[in-house]
């Protein structure tokens, strides 16, 4: 038997409630992050999933709503392990900017681009810039030239992908159920992999905070998986006002 996988995407930051560009700036949930946390931890708890591995990024907001969820199923001693290629997408220097200004004052268009193409990053930012992560203490162990400057989400795509290939997948294999709690851009880059979407398709793909995802396998190989199942968890109604909620962050009139 192989090992369910649940995605789950942090609850609500401040910066996520003033609507900026966040990144790889670190903030914490707000209250109603913290309630989504909650929500996303009876969630699962009602659906009986017992985890034996958990995978976090570095940033707080995951970190925060990981253990929160994990207290309300009353798993928090289950092994945690933080690494930096789950954080989300680096936006360069639109980290900080406002989403709906930045539409106002570089177009829809070339908004949605630099917030959905799947091969367009915005413009850097030089290292000596506090958004660049070589100015974060978190990341001094990681070589510098592997810190990202502004990412799209193919780049996203080329570390997150190797990364659950060696450390998630063969804990998938053998049977373990597994929780990755991280970001919008570097779950959809797992989603993208997963369910083999092409990049019009993952540009349309959105993923609210707080909801679980979860996926049920077949072992095709040694050191392969197939889907079976996959469905967000909850109530639908509430999912599908979430995942409106999300695809309308960037547009002027709402």
């Amino acid at each position: 038997m192989t090992g369910i996988l649940v995605l789950l995407r942090h609850g609500q930051s401040t910066w996520n409630e003033q609507n900026l560009f966040t990144g790889w700036h670190d903030v914490p949930l707000t209250i109603k992050g913290e309630q989504e946390a909650k929500t996303a931890g009876q969630t699962m708890l009602k659906a009986g999933i017992q985890f034996h591995l958990v995978f976090t990024s570095m940033q707080i907001r995951a970190i925060e709503t990981n253990r929160i969820a994990l207290d309300l199923l009353n798993q928090s001693q289950v092994e945690t392990r933080q690494d930096w290629h789950l954080n989300e997408r680096h936006y360069g220097a639109l980290q900080g900017l406002d989403k709906k200004a930045t539409t106002a004052k570089y177009g829809e268009q070339q908004t949605n681009i630099w917030r959905r193409s799947f091969d367009t990053a915005p413009p850097p930012v030089d290292i000596s810039n506090p958004e660049h992560p070589a100015q974060d203490l978190k990341y001094k162990n990681i070589p510098v030239e592997q810190l990202p400057a502004s990412e799209c989400l193919k780049d996203v795509v080329q570390r997150v992908v190797p990364f659950f290939e060696a450390n998630i997948a063969p804990e998938l294999i053998n049977g373990k159920n597994i929780l990755i709690t991280a970001h919008g851009n570097s779950l959809r880059a797992l989603v993208m992999y997963l369910e083999k979407l092409s990049p019009p398709q993952i540009s349309e793909f959105n993923i609210p905070t707080g909801v679980p995802r979860k996926y049920e396998f077949s072992a095709i190989s040694k050191s392969a998986l197939e889907i079976v199942e996959v469905e967000f968890l909850g109530d639908p109604i509430e999912i599908a006002k979430a995942t409106q909620a999300v695809a309308n962050q960037a547009k002027t009139e709402n």
